[in-house]
């Protein structure tokens, strides 16, 4: 008879770790280089599901729950924040006709 492990453990923790790193590291680097702010938000994102990753694989590891928790929280405060953001993106578009973030400069003044 096969023991029963759980399928979270068949996996090493290094795997989750180093696939959100990479996936952290792919958001840091579309919010450096790239200038349209739809694909900033999209790399804030990006960003934010990598560290969700994180919290989940440690919580399973750990048989907690606070971890999943805790992202369903950061998963509702994203939300919010991808509905204001893209309704300042639209406000943005209408004046100034662009959503290259180089533009923006003009919104001192």
């Amino acid at each position: 008879m096969q023991s029963q492990i759980p399928d979270i453990f068949q996996i090493p923790l290094i795997n989750y770790v180093l696939l959100s790193s990479i996936v952290f590291i792919i958001g840091i680097v579309g919010v450096l280089i790239r200038r349209n702010a739809i694909i900033i938000f999209m790399s804030v994102e990006l960003m934010l599901n990598a560290v969700n990753l994180l919290l989940v694989a440690f919580s399973s590891y750990r048989s907690d729950p606070a971890g999943q928790v805790f992202v369903f929280f950061i998963m509702a405060v994203a939300a919010a924040e991808v509905a204001v953001g893209l309704a300042i993106i639209v406000m943005i578009y209408r004046n100034i006709r662009s959503i290259d973030v180089s533009l923006l400069d003009k919104l001192k003044w």
